[in-house]
């Protein structure tokens, strides 16, 4: 059955371009479909169209009827005074109006009203309430916020007081308690640490519904979705496997076209030497020969059908690395930092030495951040002291990249980075970085989150250093942009450290592992897959702890003495009802053999009709003692 179906969209925000130009797919019930393609493709204009936000110029959307909807980019504006518990609770709006629904109806047959109207009523409402889980909101809102890492604290504070990327968090859980069945995901990772993004990996493999999710996350593109569509030149192209599939058939698919193009180049060229020595017999009289010549030159034209295959040019820029005299590049002694009462980290002791690459890893507010702040000088430790080595220089890729006077356009940025620099160099460093023509003299302003980041890098990689500071570098890049930044660090030697939930980033480049954890860094001095090895050991004995303590401190209540009566009664209950089970199972297989023998099967079934009124005796009686037992 098909849940969306696209038919020749085309969508223009300028008289010159299509940005999708025919897009036309459908996407079964219950696939997993990954949205990909470079920024600018037209990926969230898609889903904008798809959810009513923008009109098409041409073309339908038509989802399956009673479909539910969800789009995870679309943050709602929430009343004043709303709070993040607010927010998530608002999710089970639907069961609300149930129970009210319920509840008027429970008043009604209070009332005397026995109709068949009001009773299938109240049970086609009990049963759907049921099965939304409607007898137990908190458990699960508890187990969405627990995996998306939103605590009490946060649960409490006041929705507009959140940023961006805490908005987005919260909304994910809105719309996964809301029960949606098609899911929209529109850079899901973007604002997830590493904790919340395999949780939501973990929940997406059992969800029922269907996912269309715009990812540049190659891991969770890996283990989310089983199909690709990417968005090229206003066209859909199909992939029929996830993304480690997508990148070796899109090279199959180049190669397969550049050598079907060079073989029509090369029979176009000889034909064209034949067609030009035809041409020349006819010069000299030879009038056959000009009509076998025009033949052959209309024969060319129609071999003219392949487009020279292209591919996204690689960014060429490359980090400037600094001669490094000495082996200590930093190192921190009992450094700690709170803010008020709440303590960040405490007792800090690392050093790094020269070529390292460390990548600082930590749930999202456990003070990565911050730590790299204290590192820059702009933060100061409330405690302990931060050193550097005599020869060391530092640049630093922010999170979120702003400009001091973003009026500015981008030659002029340039300019302002390097005093004494040339109009022309400044060009040159900014093709480097995919800006040509006349997007160089756009206003910083109007950029995007990854076209902010290209542009930052492009003013500080010309220069010298030998420490490199990065903040989730890959954060807003399309993968390509993500591929490049990683060949560009891959050919840097200086020392680099970097915060990233970026899995892929991790394991290509991380040396050595800091985990930020519970107010200190556990200094792992191993790659990322190793890292990953050692908490899985380490977890079972650590869960087997809890449970342990989670025994010896909670204590079930004993409750007054007709419970504890009633209780002791229950389990004899349960001993008789599975005997009683377990009798007309075998009543069952004593039947099936009968079959033949009509005297002995009416016997056996007279048999097992008093055992089943024996039953219905023993259930009841379980839910008379359940109650008195208040369990």
């Amino acid at each position: 059955m098909i849940d969306l179906s696209v038919n020749g969209l085309v969508k223009s925000f300028d008289l010159e371009k299509n940005i999708l130009d025919g897009v036309t797919f459908q996407i079964e019930r219950g696939e997993r479909v990954g949205l990909l393609g470079k920024n600018g493709a037209g990926k969230t204009t898609l889903f904008r169209i798809l959810t009513g936000e923008l009109r098409a110029d041409a073309g339908d959307v038509i989802f399956a009827p009673n479909r539910r909807v969800g789009l995870i980019s679309q943050i709602p504006v929430y009343p004043d005074g709303f709070t993040v518990e607010d927010v998530l609770q608002s999710a089970f709006e639907r069961t609300r109006r149930m129970a009210e629904e319920m509840a008027a109806l429970s008043e009604k047959m209070a009332n005397g009203d026995e109709s068949a109207e009001t009773l299938r009523r109240y049970g086609e409402l009990s049963a759907k309430f049921e099965g939304l889980g409607g007898y137990d909101t908190a458990t699960a809102v508890n187990k969405v916020a627990n995996g998306l890492s939103l605590d009490a604290d946060m649960r409490a504070r006041l929705f507009d007081t959140l940023s961006g990327g805490e908005k987005t968090r919260v909304n994910l859980g809105r719309l996964i308690l809301e029960d949606t069945d098609i899911l929209l995901l529109d850079e899901p990772t973007n604002h997830l640490d590493l904790h919340a993004t395999e949780w939501l990996e973990d929940y997406l493999a059992t969800f029922k519904g269907t996912v269309l999710a715009i990812s540049h996350d190659r891991y969770f593109l890996d283990r989310t979705v089983k199909r690709c569509i990417e968005v090229l030149d206003g066209k859909a192209e199909f992939y029929s496997g996830n993304y480690s599939f997508y990148a070796i058939e899109k090279e199959r698919r180049y190669l397969e076209k550049m050598r079907q193009y060079e073989k029509e180049q090369a029979k176009i060229e000889q034909l064209e030497k034949s067609a030009e020595q035809l041409r020349m017999f006819a010069f000299k009289g030879m009038d056959k020969t000009y009509r076998r010549a025009k033949s052959m030159e209309k024969r060319i034209e129609r071999m003219r059908t392949t487009d020279r295959p292209t591919r996204e040019k690689a960014l060429t820029a490359q980090f400037v690395s600094r001669e490094f005299f000495g082996d200590e590049v930093l190192e921190l002694k009992g450094v700690g930092k709170s803010f008020g009462e709440r303590a960040l980290f405490h007792g800090v002791d690392l050093q790094v030495t020269g070529g390292e690459r460390i990548a600082l890893i930590g749930d999202n507010g456990m003070g990565k951040t911050t730590l790299l702040k204290l590192l820059l000088d702009e933060e100061y430790p409330d405690e302990g002291r931060i050193r550097f080595g005599p020869s060391v220089r530092t640049a630093y890729l922010p999170q979120i990249v702003r400009f001091d006077v973003p009026e500015r356009n981008l030659v002029d940025t340039m300019l302002w980075s390097r005093r004494g620099a040339t109009t022309q160099w400044a060009r040159d460093q900014l093709a480097k970085f995919h800006f040509r023509g006349e997007d160089v003299f756009k206003q910083v302003k109007v950029l995007s989150g990854g076209e902010l980041s290209r542009l930052y890098l492009c003013t500080i990689m010309d220069e010298a250093v030998n420490l490199l500071i990065l903040d989730e570098p890959t954060n807003h890049l399309d993968i390509a942009s993500r591929e490049w930044i990683e060949e560009a660090v891959e050919a840097y030697d200086g020392t680099l450290l970097f915060v990233s939930h970026d899995r892929y980033f991790i394991n290509r480049f991380a040396t050595r592992i800091w985990e930020l954890e519970g107010g200190k860094i556990t200094d792992y001095r191993v790659g990322f897959e190793r890292y990953r090895r050692i908490k899985n050991e380490l977890q079972p004995a650590e869960e087997k702890k809890a449970v342990k303590e989670k025994n010896l401190t909670e204590k079930k209540p004993k409750g007054n003495h007709n419970q504890q009566l009633a209780r002791r009664q229950l389990t004899v209950c349960e001993r008789e009802i599975a005997a009683q089970e377990a009798a007309i199972a075998e009543l069952d297989k004593q039947l099936e053999d009968a079959a033949n023998d009509y005297g002995k099967y009416a016997a056996l079934y007279e048999e097992k009709t008093a055992a089943e009124a024996k039953l219905d005796e023993l259930m009841a009686r379980w839910e008379t003692l359940a109650e008195e037992a208040g369990e």
